[in-house]
């Protein structure tokens, strides 16, 4: 259709001219209502960032965890990074293990070397170890390898 009788088309209908594939020869429009297109497709951006579980997942750890247990958190925590989040690490210290702030560094240390195993990105600690009491913490994520 001639682009004077789409416009045309356009008004008598009350609606708006959108040009959908601009690349495309001859380029291809649509008459719809512009407004409500936009807030369909925000609509359904919102919907999908919803879905994708982005952000800060967390994963707590003990220092004398079972090599079972640390198995099955650690192949979650790749997951969890697979899928592009970031991971908070929580190492919770009881008792006397409060008075050896080491062991939580110790236990990022490990779950960092066997998460970059299981993925393909390089693993790297976004913030170290921090904390007081009876728990440290850590987030690690992922940047592409090179």
């Amino acid at each position: 259709m001639p682009l004077p009788a789409a416009l045309e088309a356009s008004r008598r209908a009350g609606l708006d001219l959108v040009e959908v594939a601009p690349e495309a020869r001859p380029p291809v429009v649509r008459i719809m209502d512009h407004g409500k297109y936009e807030y369909e497709q925000s609509v359904k951006a919102r919907s999908k960032k919803k879905r994708s579980g982005g952000g800060v997942k967390e994963m707590k750890y003990r220092p004398n965890i079972g090599d079972h247990d640390f198995a099955t958190k650690t192949r979650k925590v790749a997951d969890f990074l697979t899928k592009g989040n970031k991971v908070k690490l929580t190492v919770w210290l009881r008792g006397r293990e409060r008075s050896m702030p080491g062991l939580a560094e110790d236990v990022v240390e490990r779950v960092v070397t066997e998460v970059d195993d299981m993925v393909d990105d390089d693993v790297n600690v976004e913030a170290p170890v921090r904390g007081d009491g009876p728990q440290r913490s850590a987030v690690i994520a992922t940047s592409p390898g090179d």
